[in-house]
């Protein structure tokens, strides 16, 4: 089946470099799977500028500086975990810099250095390294330019059913953290942004359907079956939706510049 746009072909790339790899490639094992980005792609595009500095705010395995890369932004990681994670998409960005688990908040940039910060399911996992979600929100504030997003994506519902039943099978992962949408306008207003964007999203597993026989697994016609159940049943269904997205916006001051000066 031909690639229908960039973003297909993009997560069509990312599923070939996860072929025969455990790890940190299990959510390209499907292309069905892979496609739990999409919706993510589409959020960067739609408020994010081309050529802008975008962080991959704990950037994990790479997959998303592969995306940033491809398509024409400057991708800037920072991560507290092993950044060689990411050279199985050839460690697409410009900049690395490691953290540390002694002072996971501090980001080393400056003040209004950046047009946008990403984090993918990156937010739920502060709490976990000592860290705080308010003090991290309230420092990428501080390094996003006037104007600039922090885009959130795969933020754990509080309600969602997968989280629920996960929690009940020994062994099987599930998130400690998990949020309401109260718990998002808090944070977003803590920190002085802007809230413009919030809903929730994904209520069919994704990276379980790597264990799908390879033909079904490569199939896009079972991807787009899957997309289309997905969103039928996510409309009714949303309060038990996996995760959140959401898009908070740094607020440029009144008759202001972006470069400061009075207008």
């Amino acid at each position: 089946m031909p690639v229908r746009d960039a973003d297909d072909l993009i997560l069509a790339e990312l599923c070939a470099r996860a072929v025969g790899r455990a790890e940190p490639a299990r959510p390209f094992g499907s292309f069905a799977s892979a496609r739990q980005y999409r919706p993510l792609y589409r959020l960067v595009r739609r408020y994010v500028p081309i050529g802008s500095t975008v962080l991959d705010w704990g950037a994990g395995n790479g997959h998303f500086g592969y995306f940033l890369t491809r398509s024409d932004y400057r991708s800037i990681a920072f991560t507290l975990s092993d950044a060689s994670m990411a050279d199985w998409v050839d460690r697409p960005y410009e900049r690395v810099e490691q953290g540390t688990t002694e002072d996971p908040v501090s980001l080393p940039f400056g003040d209004e250095e950046l047009d946008a910060v990403a984090s993918v399911g990156v937010l739920e996992h502060v709490p976990e390294s000592s860290g705080n979600e308010a003090a991290s929100l309230g420092e990428i504030e501080r390094i996003l330019i006037p104007g600039g997003v922090f885009l959130c994506f795969h933020l754990p519902n509080r309600t969602s059913w997968i989280d629920a039943f996960a929690g009940w099978v020994p062994g099987k992962h599930h998130h400690r953290f998990r949020y309401t949408r109260r718990d998002i306008e808090r944070l977003v207003a803590g920190a002085g942004l802007e809230l413009v964007e919030v809903r929730r999203y994904g209520l069919l597993p994704r990276n379980v359907l790597r264990l799908l026989p390879k033909r079904t697994r490569s199939s896009w016609a079972f991807a787009d079956a899957w997309d289309r159940l997905d969103d039928l049943l996510s409309w009714p269904l949303a309060a038990i939706s996996q995760n959140y997205l959401f898009v908070a916006r740094k607020r440029v001051a009144v008759n202001s510049g972006r470069d400061g000066t009075t207008g």
